[in-house]
């Protein structure tokens, strides 16, 4: 049996078709522009490849409760165009099968637990860390939704004094997202990422923010797994840096052996960069 899975990103869209082992057959990815071309792109892909469901992740804000008027909508996004965009329905009604949904950083938290190096953890959160920033959980088993979803990137963590940098987020001067996405880097150092891989204080900075979040994310959420993902954890060398600002601000008051071997504890994405389009077909397999 074939599944669609969309990871649907404000800068593309990878689509794919799987089976149920998670094994791909066929995959393609599109520009997002406007809605109207994009799903257009979308739905000729999947017409002819005889599948059973979609699941569908995707960025956000997205309305995820399912008794709402606007279940499977992109609502208040800044992306443009986009704004109460009823994508669920638009596939379900185009494709004519069941869509599954969820959030992108969900969606990568499920492909890691389903394939990855959460398989079998019950409470895990899964962060990337790139042009923006964002949060999947994962507690008792299930996706945590709540009252829309989580927005871990919007975590306030505080500025630090010899940052001379400014945020990059347009609603908040002090969250994570805004002090430590990818963009962030650039408007305060002047470069991307990839070319400050030698810069010691580049990713002193970007550590501390990091380590800082996740401390907090430990002290809220008690996960027994954090993955870190997306194209900032590109560098390796932020892992030891930010284990070891996470443990001097946790200073000894979590003390668990997770929390006791951090190597194992932090970690990197597990599954070069599929984790949200096996996500994405885990999705469809539950709502068929």
């Amino acid at each position: 049996m074939n599944y669609g899975a969309i990871e649907a990103g404000g800068t593309k869209m990878v689509c794919a078709v799987g089976d149920e082992n998670g094994k791909f057959l066929d995959r393609a990815i599109f520009p997002t522009t406007t809605p109207s071309e994009t799903i257009k792109l979308i739905i000729d892909y999947f017409k002819n490849k005889d599948i059973s469901a979609v699941g569908i992740a995707c960025f956000g804000p997205v309305d995820l409760d399912k008794s709402s008027k606007t279940y499977g909508y992109i609502t208040s996004t800044p992306k443009r165009g986009w704004e109460n965009f009823d994508i669920v329905g638009t596939v379900k009604r185009e494709l004519g099968v069941p869509v599954g949904f969820d959030t992108d950083v969900n969606g990568s938290l499920l492909g890691e637990a389903t394939y990855g190096c959460a398989k079998g953890v019950s409470d895990a959160i899964y962060i990337t860390v790139g042009t923006g920033i964002g949060g999947g959980v994962m507690v008792n088993g299930k996706l945590l939704h709540g009252m829309l979803h989580p927005e871990l990137g919007h975590m306030r963590i505080g500025k630090r004094d010899s940052d001379q940098g400014k945020s990059v987020c347009p609603f908040h001067d002090d969250c994570f997202e805004g002090l430590a996405s990818g963009p962030s880097i650039e408007s305060r150092w002047g470069k991307k990422a990839d070319l400050l891989a030698d810069d010691e204080s580049v990713w002193k900075l970007e550590a501390e923010y990091i380590g800082t979040a996740l401390v907090n994310y430990c002290m809220c959420l008690s996960p027994k797994k954090i993955i870190l993902g997306g194209g900032v954890m590109h560098q390796k060398q932020l892992f030891p840096l930010i284990r070891k600002v996470f443990k001097e601000k946790n200073n000894g008051y979590i003390s668990t052996e997770l929390t006791r071997n951090l190597d194992e504890y932090i970690v990197p994405a597990s599954l070069n960069d599929d984790q949200g389009i096996l996500g994405a077909l885990k999705l469809a397999m539950d709502a068929d």
